[in-house]
């Protein structure tokens, strides 16, 4: 069953800090299935999302629960859906 970015916020909204945050990394793994199309035979889209949200963390303040789902959606659909991502 994949859960959407609501049900994964409130599935891990008793979790405070970098907690939240890696609880919501795994479950969004553990539904990735860019395995089974990689964008041009390189990479995991959600491992490179997660990269880049990170990096925005890092660079912004950080977001949490349905925030940081709601990021790594965005993140997702930017990756996919714009080929210069790709590289």
């Amino acid at each position: 069953m994949t859960l959407n970015s609501k049900e994964i916020a409130e599935k891990t909204d008793h979790l405070n800090g970098i907690t939240n945050i890696k609880a919501i990394n795994k479950i969004f793994r553990k539904q990735d299935e860019s395995h089974l199309i990689p964008i041009s035979n390189r990479f995991n889209v959600t491992e490179r999302a997660i990269r880049q949200a990170r990096k925005f963390q890092r660079e912004s303040s950080a977001v949490y629960g349905l925030e940081y789902c709601y990021l790594l959606d965005t993140l997702i659909s930017n990756i996919v859906n714009n080929e210069r991502n790709w590289r």
